[in-house]
């Protein structure tokens, strides 16, 4: 069977149009060679489908079949144009135009301009978000920052599926769309958003389509001099094309039909932004002669990820489903993919970093290990699970949980609450701390209810509905602690969760993840209420969730874990269900991981649940007994409020020795460890290997590295830190 890895560089640029072929698989060779006509290529996850493209324009450039200067390959980021220059360049065709959408009609736009309207090019606002706020306020109506970004949101899915602001709220009731707020509402700030962008003699990102299309629409004389230029087309992931952007393509193309267009339907997760695969399903209805091929070769993802792929797309309802492409794994078989039941949320977020840290013991790049989530207001348990296991991270797609505007200015209302709220009736009322927290919150925004929908109000919500959260868990486990106690308790996180200046495990929502792909993937959060997300009702909304899944699935390469958790909070009752979406795809073992403690003894990946579902033991404070659920307790063992018995000059020296070791590291001091891992072993002095590693925090992989250096310290041995500096 023929390869075909995925690779970004060729070492020469091949010899002859046959070299360009080398290497192909029988499917990617009839892509390349299919030069006239409509074509339309069906491709699934991790099939080569750039590989293809790009083979195929090179080859039609080096028969010289195309000129170079006559290909316009349309894609819809500039990451991915600059990545199809690049190997096409590799293949011997430089000079093909490889653009986004609003990238080539912006040059164009900005060339015809003159011609057509006459004087120079209105100039382009890139942020619109302060001309809608504007456009509110001239409605009477004031927007906070995530309205201003919702609203602004609603205007650009108005454009792009050519919506005119009279039309906007049936619009909306026609396509059941979530709108974040009243449709009325956003069509009165809609039209004075146009209004004022009239007025002020400036376009916005969508203006640059829609007057590209006016004017091939009104001036013959300029698109005929567009088709002369451009007489082939390419566009990949077809699947994502909003209706601006097809009849966009329509007008370059006029009459002709050298176009291939390349994507997934089952793929198709964007359809808040306007995107559709209608124009997809749809392509062999508007080009009966086109020519088909489908890509189904997965050359990313092993036979066992690949199974659970297609199991899941094999239940899937709706036209997109009708096409779905059944995938064939080109890769050796590999470990079948973990199914992981948690007791609560906290025990999922230090389970998976504890397997993280194991895969990075045994070999793996921490830069190829990826946790994905619905929602980005799941990030933060994983960023503090991953700290706190001494694992480095990046948050992509989304600012780290304690930069988020929502979450500096909620504790500094908590700040200031702590210190000036006796003068607060709200806080008076409040009789205990998770109240009290809630009030505060209340002032800032945030209500009990969560907001109808998607958007920036959602995003907003979540994160202060995660402090209110933890504002439980901490009340929980400590119920004489004040306010000032949670304001320190927040602080303290904060500060442990500065992402490392080292390339770390990817941290990334679902979507955020479209794309990418890595070599081992923890899709987590998997219960009804995240995956399928509450507010998806219609059958369409359901679908497009289950899509997502499968985006998630299919970014993983060799390894790849499924979790969800029976409660939020440790101790919780246990009502939650895991995603529909895995019924009957848990044919594989399932590992129980129904505590912090337990998840450790399940055997590893080896783990087989048995018949009943284990109780959780709780982890108890070794001073008073009481139950613990904050992370940090845990590690200490013991509540924060209770004696320490820590030897003050081990901890200095484990101190003095950390700042050392980070230095030579290049590296944040937590890193080596974290503080509260410090304190552990100061507290606990162990004198044995076993004793050490057994301390959460250290485990086998730092004890390799570090354990001779602080066991030595623990034994009071002089002149360890000095010898770690030197």
């Amino acid at each position: 069977m023929t390869s075909a890895p995925h690779t970004t560089s060729f070492p020469h640029v091949p010899e002859s149009a046959d070299d360009v072929l080398t290497g192909l698989d029988p499917e990617q060779r009839a892509v390349a060679t299919a030069l006239h006509g409509p074509v339309c290529v069906l491709a699934g996850a991790g099939t080569g489908k750039t590989r293809a493209l790009t083979h195929r324009i090179a080859y039609g450039v080096r028969t010289n079949r195309f000129q170079p200067t006559s290909v316009l390959a349309v894609t819809f980021t500039n990451r991915a144009a600059g990545e199809m220059r690049g190997r096409l360049r590799q293949l011997g065709a430089g000079g093909v135009q490889a653009r986004t959408f609003h990238s080539a009609a912006l040059r164009q736009l900005q060339y015809f301009w003159p011609k057509a309207v006459g004087g120079t090019l209105p100039r382009l606002v890139e942020r619109k978000a302060q001309l809608v706020a504007e456009a509110g306020a001239g409605c009477g109506i004031r927007l906070d920052r995530n309205q201003l970004r919702d609203v602004t949101g609603e205007i650009e899915w108005a454009k792009v599926t050519q919506t005119v602001p009279g039309d906007y709220a049936e619009s909306v009731a026609k396509s059941r769309r979530d709108a974040p707020r009243d449709p009325a509402e956003t069509a009165q700030i809609y039209t004075r958003y146009e209004q004022l962008k009239r007025d002020r003699g400036v376009i916005d990102f969508e203006d640059v389509l829609l007057l590209t299309i006016g004017i091939l629409q009104d001036r013959r004389d300029i698109a005929d001099h567009v088709r002369a230029q451009y007489q082939h087309f390419v566009v990949d992931e077809y699947q994502d094309v909003s209706p601006l952007q097809q009849r966009l393509l329509e007008l370059w193309l006029g009459d002709r039909d050298s176009l291939c267009v390349v994507g997934d339907a089952s793929q198709t997760i964007y359809s808040f932004t306007g995107a559709t695969p209608e124009h997809l399903l749809n392509f062999r209805v508007r080009h009966p002669e086109a020519t088909v091929v489908k890509l189904v070769r997965d050359y990313r993802s092993t036979p066992q990820i690949v199974h659970l792929a297609n199991g899941l797309l094999s239940r899937a309802r709706g036209r997109a489903a009708d096409h779905r492409l059944e995938l064939v794994s080109q890769r050796d078989t590999g470990p079948e993919p973990q199914h992981i039941e948690y007791g609560d949320e906290p025990s999922e977020a230090e389970g998976t970093a504890r397997r993280i840290r194991d895969l990075i013991a045994a070999g793996v790049p921490a830069g190829e290990i990826a946790v994905l989530f619905r929602t980005n207001g799941q990030s933060g348990l994983y960023e503090q699970a991953l700290t706190d296991a001494g694992v480095p991270y990046q948050l992509r797609g989304a600012e780290r949980f304690f930069e988020r505007r929502e979450v500096r200015e909620a504790q500094a209302a908590l700040r200031g609450a702590a210190r000036f709220g006796g003068n607060d009736a709200a806080l008076d009322l409040a009789d205990s701390l998770s109240a009290q927290v809630r009030a505060v919150l209340s002032a800032s925004g945030w209500s009990a209810q969560a907001p109808i929908g998607s958007g920036a109000s959602r995003d907003r919500w979540e994160s202060l509905a995660a402090l209110a959260r933890l504002a439980d868990d901490f009340g929980a486990a400590r119920p004489d602690a004040l306010l000032a106690d949670f304001v320190t308790e927040l602080d303290e996180r904060a500060a442990s969760q500065h992402a490392p200046t080292v390339q770390g495990v990817t941290l990334a929502s679902l979507h955020a993840a479209k794309g990418l792909e890595w070599d081992a993937v923890f899709l987590v959060g998997l219960t009804e209420g995240m995956m399928p997300i509450t507010y998806a009702r219609t059958d369409e909304q359901l679908e497009e969730e289950r899509r997502l899944l499968y985006v998630g699935i299919t970014r993983a390469r060799y390894r790849l874990t499924l979790s969800w958790a029976l409660s939020r909070a440790p101790g919780g009752r246990a009502h939650r269900v895991p995603s529909r979406f895995l019924k009957d795809l848990r044919g594989t073992p399932a590992t129980r991981g129904a505590s912090s403690a337990s998840v450790a003894g399940t055997g590893g990946d080896a783990g087989v649940a048995g018949p009943r579902r284990r109780s959780r033991t709780p982890v108890r404070c070794r001073s008073c007994g009481r139950s613990l659920t904050d992370a940090g307790e845990m590690k200490l063992m013991r509540c924060e409020g209770c004696p320490s018995d820590m030897d003050e000059g081990v901890h200095d020296r484990l101190h003095a020795w950390r700042a050392a070791e980070a230095e030579r590291l290049g590296q944040p001091s937590y890193c080596v460890f974290t503080d509260k891992t410090l304190m552990a072993i100061a507290e606990q002095l162990p004198e044995e290997e076993a004793e050490l590693i057994r301390i959460a925090g250290v485990g086998m992989r730092k004890f390799r590295r570090y354990g001779a250096e602080v066991l030595a310290i623990c034994a009071g041995h002089e002149g360890v830190g000095e010898g770690a500096e030197s």
